[in-house]
């Protein structure tokens, strides 16, 4: 005979453990990390507060686990990102700059509620896995391009994306610091000009 299943699991093929995460990863992308305490999340889990300990080491291994499984359900309802060799290099970098700001307009908030809390980061950046986030992705993207040789062989491929990934850190961040990331656009514009100057350089004068 099978035991009993909690009442919190009736209904579901999750172990505890799983729904625990699962419950966490969705208060995350309901209301952020700022403030988010164990209290809270047992009492959206339906189990007594120290439950909790009996699955993970600490309320930071709770954290991390549920902030990775936040970031790939962003990362899966998101959609596929350009296939190297396929369409035209400038199309397939505004498609990745369209991606990074809308991930990034997605995610950014949750972990600037984790600012003071260097363990949970840690530990989220230990459980990621090689080539899974979207920087890794966009390298390997420009790196493919390279040396399909759509991109010149001496491409700088490290500045490239260093600068893609950190304009969508700026333009998010300053929008969260002054309120402003729910009612920011980004205009077809903006994408065009940053893929142009990856592409082409920002240009000397020739005077």
């Amino acid at each position: 005979m099978s035991p009993r299943k909690a009442p919190a699991l009736r209904g579901t093929d999750l172990s505890l453990r799983e729904h625990l995460v699962t419950t966490a990863a969705r208060l995350i992308a309901e209301r952020g990390t700022a403030g988010l305490t164990v209290r809270a999340i047992a009492r959206e889990a339906d189990v007594a507060d120290g439950v909790l300990y009996n699955h993970f080491a600490d309320k930071e291994e709770l954290l991390a686990l549920a902030l990775r499984t936040h970031l790939r359900t962003v990362v899966r309802d998101m959609g596929d990102l350009p296939v190297p060799g396929h369409g035209t290099v400038r199309d397939n970098l505004r498609t990745h700059i369209a991606y990074g700001l809308a991930f990034h307009r997605a995610v950014l908030p949750a972990f600037a509620g984790l600012i003071a809390q260097p363990r949970v980061l840690t530990a989220f950046t230990e459980l990621s896995e090689p080539g899974e986030d979207w920087r890794d992705r966009l390298h390997a993207y420009l790196r493919a391009e390279a040396e399909l040789g759509r991109l010149a062989p001496d491409a700088r491929i490290e500045a490239a994306t260093a600068m893609i990934v950190g304009v969508c850190h700026e333009t998010i961040l300053t929008g969260l610091l002054h309120n402003t990331s729910a009612h920011q656009d980004f205009t077809d514009e903006f994408v065009d000009d940053l893929a142009d100057t990856v592409l082409e350089g920002i240009g000397l004068s020739r005077t």
